[in-house]
């Protein structure tokens, strides 16, 4: 696959405010970045939700890809985006997770108006939406999916699925709780995951060498949730790649330990050809990289049930 630079021109429009239900965001809006190919009718839309502490602005390897390969990506910024500075000792803090999860659907919710606000809602297909997530924005992308988040007691709550989703993509996605290390359990309470109920098509992607802080599991621990949930699914294990898996959330950032632009298109592209595929749009790209799967060391795919 090639890194070389994405020569098809594209747009990117910001910030786009979103009206959110009377919720405590300590007064910060929620608003979201739109990035589009220049051209193209009809188009799919992939609604990304950022890893911990990042924002609209992150991620743009994977999200100018996306719109070079015919999508429209919307990213939300959460309110744990280091922008806004609310640490672990924020009253606030603690219920991120279901504000995060609010943000998605009122993105969802408003795709219309953030469409038309960003001069593209004659050119979107709005039956064709998918939800893509990093680290703790795969968490939340999953909840939309069907998955639920465990409580002390070890009830999963409420449902937060969204109709408009059709297939999902989470990276690097928090495992079951029961190995949270004395830290998260103290503070990330919320990273219990319950998969058994996230039905709807989605391709998990794990690294083989993410050892995650917040885990006393190995790097399989970000494979839970392929293994552990029902219907549809694909899972691409990075054979190399840690947790930023070669840097998808920017070039040079801190936070990448493997850096490898190689790999980061892999991940792009991989999702591209995963929900083209799953939205019924094109089968070519999947199939392609499925046959380049058996003879590429780098990483492998593996699949359940009735997958695109």
């Amino acid at each position: 696959m090639s890194t070389h630079q994405i020569d098809q021109q594209l747009i990117a429009i910001k910030p786009i405010a979103v009206p959110t239900p009377p919720e405590p965001r300590l007064e910060i809006g929620l608003q979201v970045k739109v990035t589009a190919p220049a051209v193209g009718e009809d188009l799919p839309v992939v609604v990304f939700s950022h890893g911990n502490a990042w924002s609209m602005d992150g991620y743009e390897p994977l999200a100018d890809r996306w719109a070079a390969a015919g999508f429209v990506v919307v990213q939300p910024t959460h309110l744990d985006s280091r922008r806004n500075s609310i640490g672990l000792d924020n009253p606030i803090f603690g219920s991120i997770w279901r504000l995060r999860i609010t943000d998605m659907h009122a993105v969802l919710d408003n795709l219309c108006d953030i469409l038309e606000r960003a001069g593209l809602r004659a050119r979107v297909g709005l039956d064709r939406v998918a939800a893509v997530g990093h680290s703790w924005g795969a968490q939340t992308v999953g909840t939309l999916l069907g998955a639920g988040v465990l409580d002390a007691d070890g009830n999963p709550g409420e449902d937060f699925s969204h109709a408009a989703v059709k297939a999902g993509v989470l990276i690097a996605a928090t495992g079951t709780g029961e190995t949270l290390t004395p830290f998260a359990a103290e503070h990330l309470p919320f990273m219990r995951p319950d998969y058994s109920t996230m039905g709807t098509s989605a391709l998990i992607i794990a690294g083989g060498r993410d050892q995650s802080a917040m885990s006393t599991r190995g790097p399989d621990w970000f494979t839970d949730a392929y293994y552990l949930s029902p219907g549809p699914k694909s899972l691409l294990t990075v054979r190399d790649g840690e947790h930023t898996l070669g840097g998808i959330a920017g070039e040079s950032v801190a936070e990448t330990t493997d850096e490898d632009p190689a790999r980061v298109a892999l991940i792009a592209d991989t999702v591209s050809a995963y929900l083209l595929e799953a939205l019924d749009l094109d089968r070519a790209p999947w199939a392609a990289l499925l046959r380049a799967a058996a003879e590429d060391g780098r990483y492998t795919i593996n699949s359940k049930g009735n997958t695109p």
